[in-house]
């Protein structure tokens, strides 16, 4: 019964050890995120940014993210405000807001939206880092409802092969999902103003176009400062301080000045 009873309580133990190290950022964050809100609602929107960019760094969260997406807006950093409020939405798929202002900002700024296969667009139904806990729960069940009957001694009852079944089939499901989720974490942000989509990795480069801030792009290699990244109309190389990636959500500030 004890050997039972701890296999299936072995991921939430494994959950449980990890809480001590997520509390002790929390305070800080919390405090950062407060002094952040008071500073928005006096108009402060430079000492907002900062506390809730220190926050997020703190401790990554969608709605902290949201409210830095709204400070850029009022200062009229545009793509800055779009990159935070996708961040968000990396984090928590869920954040209403964040979706309707990145709708409004992409509309107001005759902005295209991010590029994704169908399979890129299930695995953003959940927050990126749940698809390894659902694959990882419902392994667990599956292997547990097949094995408790012979450990506890009872006999196979159909219910615990229903349960097997359907722990397989969420684990085959999410295991793709977990997946592709690295394939979604290459796009990101052009942050700079009129950047120039070089032909190839040098400063002599001829420029293939110029993409405007806020522009969506998809990570295909580096090469040293610069990256080969893939627009929605040409593929070349800009400057890494010139794109972002979306997913680098604990890095909530765009590497350079955004620009609207």
């Amino acid at each position: 019964m004890h050997l039972g009873r701890l296999f299936l309580l072995a991921p939430f133990l494994i959950a449980a050890s990890l809480l001590p190290a997520i509390h002790s950022a929390a305070a800080p964050a919390d405090a950062l995120f407060r002094f952040g809100l008071k500073a928005y609602q006096a108009g402060e929107y430079d000492q907002a940014a900062g506390a809730f960019a220190q926050s997020a760094a703190l401790r990554p969260a969608g709605g902290t993210l949201q409210n830095l997406g709204n400070v850029h807006w009022q200062r009229a950093q545009t793509a800055a405000a779009i990159l935070s409020w996708e961040q968000a939405l990396w984090l928590d798929p869920f954040n209403k807001s964040a979706r309707a202002n990145l709708r409004f900002a992409r509309r107001s700024a005759q902005l295209e939206t991010p590029d994704l296969t169908w399979y890129e667009a299930v695995s953003s139904w959940l927050p990126a880092n749940w698809w390894a806990w659902v694959a990882g729960l419902s392994l667990w069940l599956a292997i547990g409802a097949s094995t408790l009957p012979t450990l506890l001694r009872r006999p196979k009852l159909a219910v615990y092969q229903v349960i097997a079944a359907f722990g397989l089939a969420i684990f085959l499901l999410s295991v793709p999902a977990h997946f592709v989720v690295t394939t979604r974490a290459r796009l990101g942000l052009i942050v700079a103003k009129e950047t120039p989509l070089r032909l190839t990795p040098t400063s002599e480069a001829q420029f293939i176009a110029y993409l405007p801030a806020g522009e969506p792009a998809r990570l295909q290699r580096r090469r040293g400062e610069y990256l080969l990244v893939r627009a929605s109309h040409a593929t070349g190389w800009v400057l890494s301080s010139q794109f972002s990636l979306i997913a680098s959500a604990s890095s909530s500030k765009p590497s350079s000045s955004p620009g609207k």
